[in-house]
């Protein structure tokens, strides 16, 4: 072999090693977890929906939250009404339907979790885990506002009046009032409302600030642990269990808007109330607030780089068409948006009528929209204000569930995948670590205080990183492993290639609309605080160090690996350029549609090729097999047979 080819082999083979064993021989046990991947037998087998439906309707339960009913109706009314939608349409288009399509793809292509798939450039694994850390954070805090919602749930079961609706109980100030009482507008300033009263003096029996946070409210932590109970008992057998617990959790909401909605239309005061909705003021438009909002509530709501799209995905059979699922629940998720929108404000329109206050004053978003305002209003709608209550709360507790199934799917497939083989029949019990974890760390947003915790976690877990790490997505898709190369993956699954409106959105479109919202959310930053109170500066700074947390994993894990994971004889630019290209075992999962998609399949003991054996794998060349294989057309469908590939005949490899 001559200097040269004898160089390449050292590049090849060393990027190998390099990546996965600092240098050195990398044995069968170090790629066990890969080869699983393509083992179609026994407990080593990946998991797949057991029908496309459980897929789609996992990913609208994820994708339709808790935010579209208490958030997306306030940001409307918040932002220049029906107008808001102009805004919300366009980020709908330029950013989130792209990148939602991008993620599913990205998992469905390699059946690898959020993590594990940054195989396909090893340098970005830190994208990953940026991902994963963002969902494990908004899932601590997430299952807490469930804790919430199953706490109000219980209280509403009762033959007597809602405990929220009237004053004269223990936790009920002087200053507490309601209808009932004759009051003017003027007096009724200083005053408080029996659902405001109720939700801070009772359910968190709230500290005077952040520094403070006092006991724990033991009542909170029942619920937290009942929450929990719930969500492991509907994962814990993976995908084979939420995907059908989501048949109940994903339709249930749509059921109870769909009645509230009746209910909110018979009621006086409804039609006023939708026209304060509606009602489209265009000159708020030329202000940047509606737009980075449209945007901020467009990566919220679809989940777009939470990691849960690509691990879902990731389930899929290979030649699922991912784009129509994109399709289907990005307008599903739009859709419920504006339906909420009609059942809110049709109840706030009610409520201002019945309580002559101007519905400005009534409205609100978040948790003052779902445990002060909203159940006020249900409180007043009569007969049976109990019954109203509970199909309220089990829409919430439902909604909420569904993004924690995804959530949690995301955080445990990261897990396993870095697991051998072995280890998978021991999924339960990883999921029951998890959750346990979970549950410890949700522990201090169930004291006294801890609503100012969780206000803090709402307001910088996510929002700035998202459109960081979605940067990053496109770039090291489009630009590192190739827009043509990846377009030619997908068509392996669907077909066809993706038109031009997917390739200019993920080349060009998306990453700049990204970097605006990026600086428009510098420019218009305004601190967290809760109830007008803004918080101390240090917990601003706990605030920053929770979204640093997200994307910083990005340049350090680079770091890391240029200097740990490859071989120490290379220099620094070889060490990236190993990086940068996909590793030996990329691609799809199942030999077959490897094969289909251009790639060698895998060895049958999951260990790297031999150099003769090895291709380039090249940022800048074509996916060919250099050895000669039998062809997919001739080989026994694996997923009804244990053997693995062979090949027809060795052959020279010139690597010139």
């Amino acid at each position: 072999m001559d200097e040269k080819k004898g160089k390449h082999f050292g590049e090849a083979n060393g990027g190998i090693d390099g990546i996965y064993n600092g240098g050195k021989d990398v044995t069968h046990s170090d790629s066990e977890s890969r080869s699983s991947e393509s083992s179609d037998g026994g407990e080593g087998k990946r998991e797949t929906w057991s029908n496309q439906l459980d897929f789609l309707l996992s990913c609208i339960g994820f994708a339709v939250g808790l935010g579209n009913v208490w958030r997306f109706p306030y940001l409307c009314y918040d932002n220049g009404g029906g107008a808001f939608l102009v805004p919300y349409v366009i980020m709908l288009f330029v950013a989130g339907l792209p990148l939602f399509y991008l993620e599913l793809a990205f998992g469905q292509f390699a059946s690898l979790g959020a993590v594990a798939i940054w195989k396909i450039s090893p340098i970005f694994t830190g994208v990953g885990i940026g991902m994963i850390i963002i969902a494990a954070l908004v899932a601590i805090y997430y299952n807490v506002i469930i804790a919430w919602t199953i706490y109000y749930l219980i209280r509403s079961c009762t033959t007597e009046a809602l405990p929220w609706s009237t004053c004269g109980h223990e936790w009920n100030t002087a200053q507490c009032f309601n209808e009932s009482m004759n009051y003017t507008k003027e007096e009724r300033a200083n005053l408080t409302r029996p659902s405001d009263e109720f939700w801070h003096h009772q359910v968190h029996k709230i500290t005077d600030g952040i520094h403070d946070l006092g006991g724990i409210r033991l009542e909170l932590l029942g619920c937290l642990a009942l929450a929990w109970i719930i969500v492991y008992l509907c994962v814990f057998k993976g995908i084979k269990s939420s995907g059908k617990v989501v048949y109940f959790t994903a339709l249930f909401p749509y059921v109870v808007l769909i009645i509230l909605l009746g209910r909110g239309a018979s009621l006086p005061g409804a039609g006023k109330g939708v026209e304060f909705y509606i009602n489209p003021k265009f000159e708020f438009l030329l202000d940047a607030k509606p737009w980075k909002d449209a945007a901020n509530q467009i990566f919220y709501s679809l989940g777009i780089s939470f990691g849960s799209l690509t691990t879902m995905a990731s389930y899929n059979r290979f030649h699922n068409n991912c784009q129509r699922d994109a399709l289907i629940v990005s307008f599903c998720n739009c859709g419920t948006s504006i339906l909420a929108g009609f059942v809110v404000f049709s109840t706030l329109g009610f409520m201002s009528v019945d309580s002559d206050r101007d519905i400005s004053e009534v409205a609100a978003s978040g948790p003052g929209l779902a445990f002060i305002v909203y159940p006020e209003a249900l409180a007043k709608m009569e007969p049976l204000p109990q019954l109203w209550a509970v199909l309220f709360f089990l829409m919430l507790l439902t909604l909420g569930l569904d993004s924690m199934f995804a959530m949690m799917e995301t955080v445990t497939t990261v897990i396993m995948d870095a697991l051998p083989n072995r280890y998978r029949r021991w999924k339960w019990l990883i999921i029951l670590g998890a959750c346990f974890v979970g549950f410890l760390l949700g522990i201090p947003l169930v004291t006294q205080g801890g609503l100012y915790v969780l206000t803090i976690m709402n307001d910088y877990a996510g929002g700035f990183s998202l459109m960081v790490i979605s940067i990053c997505y496109c770039v090291a898709i489009c630009y590192v492993y190739g827009l043509n190369r990846f377009g030619g993956d997908i068509k392996s699954m669907l077909g066809s290639l993706p038109n031009i409106y997917w390739k200019a959105c993920w080349a060009v479109v998306s990453p700049l609309a990204m970097v605006v919202v990026v600086i428009a959310s510098f420019i218009f930053y305004a601190p967290s605080g809760y109830n007008k109170q803004v918080f101390p500066p240090w917990a601003q700074g706990i605030g920053w160090v929770l979204t640093l947390l997200s994307f910083i994993t990005i340049p350090l894990y680079a770091i890391f690996a240029i200097i740990f994971r490859t071989d120490s004889s290379f220099s620094i630019l070889e060490r990236i350029k190993t990086l940068l290209r996909p590793t030996w075992d990329w691609g799809p999962a199942i030999d077959k549609h490897r094969i289909e998609a251009g790639y060698d399949p895998l060895p049958a003991d999951g260990a790297p090729p031999s150099p003769l054996e090895m291709k380039s794998n090249s940022v800048f060349e074509t996916k060919k097999p250099h050895v000669a294989l039998i062809s997919s057309a001739s080989m026994v469908d694996q997923e009804d047979s244990k053997d693995l590939y062979c090949y027809d005949q060795s052959v020279q490899v010139d690597f010139d």
